[in-house]
């Protein structure tokens, strides 16, 4: 199988954590504290792995200059497209709860939830194309990490939008064509950069990074606290831990 092939798979895999998880979110009774914790452990388990991975590959490539400059850029993009999606009605797209606009209250708000699991996922599913590029071979732990934290965020979404008064069509729909982007974006992500030097690959590993980081701070950690308060430490920690598990047992 071609290696840009393989990427979109591992890409389509790890955004299949998105449709799987609202379908669970929306046809499932599943406790807000519940999607909460399962949020709180896909924080840990993501932040491990731009932690012992992700950054740790952009500076073996490139070195502190191409890292620094890639993480803070990967960060000022996410914050300035999460800040524009929050003025356009998408600012509780994670939200389980009712903090959801329904559509007759805010007609383009399931444009913006749609375009804000955009923002979200692409800079995952571009890492997972260009970590594929030294050797042709798949980072397990981002794949996991990714799938992991795809995961609660489909199941908190998908459960909002349902409380918002969305159909499932609506839903499984949105996240059915946000899994087959990511699918594409790691296509992208291995043939668009398969050519550029390891300063340039590293830049772009490290802004993926960066983005991943703040869409954590932003989102998903926040969502975590609201249910779950002073166990979100502890069960990001263990999903944390997970993952470095992972990371030296693949080592």
């Amino acid at each position: 199988m071609p290696i840009w092939l393989q990427a979109g798979s591992w890409g389509l895999l790890a955004g299949s954590a998105l449709v799987l998880g609202a379908a669970i979110g929306y046809f499932a009774n599943i406790p807000d504290r519940l999607v909460a914790g399962v949020m709180a452990f896909g924080s840990g388990v993501l932040i491990s792995a731009l932690s012992f991975d992700l950054i740790e590959e952009a500076y073996n490539l490139g070195g502190f200059d191409a890292t620094i400059i890639g993480i803070f850029t990967g960060s000022a993009i996410f914050t300035a497209a999460n800040w524009f999606l929050t003025r356009s009605g998408a600012k509780h797209r994670k939200r389980s709860n009712h903090l959801q606009k329904a559509e007759k209250e805010q007609s383009e708000n399931g444009l913006a939830l749609a375009i804000g699991a955009l923002v979200d996922g692409i800079p995952e599913s571009i890492v997972i194309g260009v970590s594929m590029i030294a050797g042709g071979t798949i980072s397990m732990v981002t794949v996991i990490a990714i799938f992991l934290s795809n995961l609660p965020e489909g199941l908190s979404s998908s459960a909002g939008m349902r409380k918002a008064g969305r159909s499932a069509k609506y839903v499984l729909g949105l996240w059915l064509g946000i899994a087959f982007t990511s699918g594409i974006a790691a296509v992208i992500g291995y043939t668009v950069f398969s050519g550029f030097s390891p300063n340039v690959i590293a830049a772009t590993t490290a802004v993926a990074a960066g983005a991943i980081l703040a869409m954590l701070a932003n989102t998903m950690i926040p969502e975590a606290f609201e249910k779950v308060h002073d166990f979100t430490g502890m069960i990001m920690v263990a999903g944390f831990m997970t993952a470095f598990i992972l990371t030296k047992m693949g080592g």
